[in-house]
C-alpha cells in the first residue's frame, strides 16, 4: 500500500471510529446531561436529532459525490461534524444540544458512506473483504469505547469532553486526508436540489414515526405522499439525485430489498440481548455489553474472505447463506429462555455476526460492482441507507413489542418471534438475487 492509500486509510478509519461512537457515546451519560441541562422532555431527541440527519444525508452525500469527487464531499462532512462536535460541547442548553446534534448529524451523515465508497474506488474486490473488515473492527472498538469513555469523561472530566475529544481526530482526519490523490473522476451535473428536499423531507417524515408520540399517521401520510411525489418528480430528471435507473438492474434491486429485510428483522436485537442478560441473568453492564463482541468476532471473520467468495461463487448462493445464518440466529433468538446465560448469547451473537458480516460485505462490494463509475458512490450509499432506515424501523417495532409483555420475558419473546418470521422472508427475498456482472468484476 503507498504512502496516499494508507495516508486515506486512516483519514477514513478515524471519520468512521469517531462517528460509530458518537452514535452511542451518549447513552450511558445522557441522564446526567439532561439533569445538567434541564429539559427531559427533550431526551429522545438528542438521539433521533443525529440518527435522523445522519440517515437522510447519506444517500445525498453519496450522489453528491458521483458529480463533484469524494474527496470534497468527504472533507466537508469531516468538518460539519467537527463544528457539530464543538457546539454539542458548549451547549447551555437541552433545545440547543437537540439542535448541535442534527448538524453534528449531518457530518455524520456526510462522512459515514465514503469509506466503503473510496474503498471501492481504490482496492480491487479481492481486498475489499478485508478493507471491509477493518472497517467491521472500528464499530466493534466503537462499542467497547463508547460507553467506557463516557463514562470515563463524566467521572474525572466532564461530559462535554464527550464532544471535544472529536476535535483532534477530526483535525488528524483532515490533515491525513489532504495528500490523497483521488483516482475517481467525477462526472459534473446540475444538483438536483428540489429531489434532494423532496427525499430529505419524506424520510425525515417517515422516521419521526419512529420517535414521537403523537400525530403518527398524520407523519406517516406526508412521508409517504412526499415519497411518491419524490419518485415522479425524480423520472423526468436529468442528473436526479437518486437515479432510478440503478433499480432496472434487479440484481441491485433485490440486494437493496435483502439488506433492509435483514437489518428490520435481527439487527436490532443487540439493542435488546444486553437488557436479557441483566435483568435475566443477572449479568453486570459490562459483561452484558461484551456479549454483543461475539457479533463483531463473526462480522469480522466473515467479511475478510467474502471478496475472494464472490469473485468464486458470486453473489446468490453467498446471499442464501448469509440469510440461511441470519434466520437460524432467529431461531437460536426464539428459543432463548431464562436458564441460558452468557455463553448461549455469545455463541448467538457469533451465528449473527456470521450473517451480517457475509450480507453486509457482498452487499457493499455488489451495490459498487453492478453500476458504472459514476454511479457508484449513490449505489453504494443507498444500500447503507437501506440497512439503516431497516435498523431504526425495526428497533422501533422491538421496543413496541418489548412493552406489549405482561412480564419482560413476554415482551422479549414477542420481539424475537417478530425477527424471526421476518428473517423468513429476507431469507426468501435472496432467492431472487442473480449472479449477474461476475466476469466484468474479475477483470476489474
Amino acid at each position: 500500500m503507498n504512502k496516499s492509500r494508507l495516508l486515506v486509510m486512516c483519514s477514513i478509519v478515524l471519520a468512521m471510529l469517531i462517528a460509530s461512537i458518537d452514535t452511542t457515546i451518549m447513552n450511558t451519560t445522557m441522564p446526567i446531561i439532561a439533569e445538567e441541562l434541564g429539559g427531559t422532555a427533550l431526551y429522545a431527541w438528542s438521539f433521533a436529532a443525529y440518527m435522523i440527519a445522519s440517515t437522510i444525508l447519506s444517500p445525498i452525500a453519496g450522489r453528491l459525490s458521483d458529480l463533484f469527487g469524494r474527496k470534497k464531499l468527504f472533507a466537508f462532512g469531516i468538518i460539519v461534524f467537527l463544528i457539530g462536535s464543538l457546539l454539542c460541547g458548549i451547549a447551555a442548553t437541552m433545545p440547543q444540544l437537540v439542535i448541535f446534534r442534527a448538524l453534528q448529524g449531518m457530518g455524520a451523515g456526510f462522512m459515514m458512506p465514503f469509506p466503503a465508497i473510496i474503498a471501492g474506488d481504490l482496492f480491487s474486490i479481492e481486498k475489499r473483504g478485508k478493507i471491509q473488515a477493518l472497517f467491521t473492527g472500528m464499530w466493534a472498538l466503537s462499542a467497547v469505547l463508547a460507553p467506557t469513555l463516557g463514562s470515563l469523561f463524566v467521572e474525572f472530566l466532564s461530559w462535554r469532553w464527550i464532544f471535544y475529544i472529536n476535535l483532534p481526530v477530526c483535525i488528524i482526519a483532515l490533515l491525513t486526508l489532504i495528500p490523497y490523490k483521488e483516482v475517481y473522476q467525477p462526472k459534473k451535473a446540475q444538483v438536483d436540489y428540489i429531489g434532494a428536499v423532496l427525499f430529505g423531507v419524506g424520510i425525515t417524515c417517515v422516521l419521526l414515526v419512529t420517535v414521537l408520540e403523537s400525530y403518527l399517521f398524520i407523519f406517516a401520510i406526508v412521508g409517504i405522499l412526499l415519497l411518491i411525489t419524490f419518485y415522479f418528480f425524480e423520472k423526468r430528471q436529468s442528473s436526479p439525485i437518486v437515479p432510478l435507473s440503478i433499480f432496472k438492474n434487479k440484481t441491485i434491486t433485490w440486494i437493496f430489498l435483502n439488506g433492509f429485510v435483514g437489518t428490520l428483522a435481527l439487527f436490532g436485537t443487540a439493542s435488546y440481548i444486553p437488557l436479557f442478560l441483566q435483568n435475566q441473568a443477572g449479568l453486570s453492564v459490562l459483561w452484558s455489553g461484551v456479549s454483543l463482541l461475539g457479533m463483531s468476532v463473526g462480522w469480522m471473520a466473515m467479511s475478510v474472505p467474502a471478496g475472494k467468495w464472490i469473485l468464486k461463487y458470486g453473489y446468490r448462493i453467498l446471499l442464501i447463506i448469509g440469510n440461511t445464518l441470519l434466520l437460524l440466529s432467529g431461531i437460536l433468538l426464539v428459543l432463548l429462555n431464562e436458564s441460558n446465560g452468557f455463553w448461549y448469547v455469545f455463541i448467538l451473537m457469533i451465528v449473527q455476526g456470521l450473517a451480517f458480516g457475509l450480507l453486509s460485505t457482498v452487499g457493499v462490494i455488489g451495490a459498487q460492482a453492478l453500476v458504472g463509475n459514476h454511479e457508484k458512490g449513490i449505489s453504494t450509499s443507498f444500500f447503507m441507507f437501506c440497512r439503516n432506515m431497516g435498523t431504526a424501523i425495526g428497533v422501533t417495532i422491538m421496543g413496541s413489542l418489548l412493552n406489549s409483555g405482561t412480564t419482560f420475558m413476554d415482551g422479549i419473546h414477542h420481539l424475537f418471534l417478530f425477527g424471526f418470521i421476518v428473517s423468513i422472508f429476507a431469507f426468501l427475498s435472496a432467492f431472487f438475487i442473480r449472479n449477474e456482472g461476475t466476469l466484468i468484476e474479475k477483470r476489474a
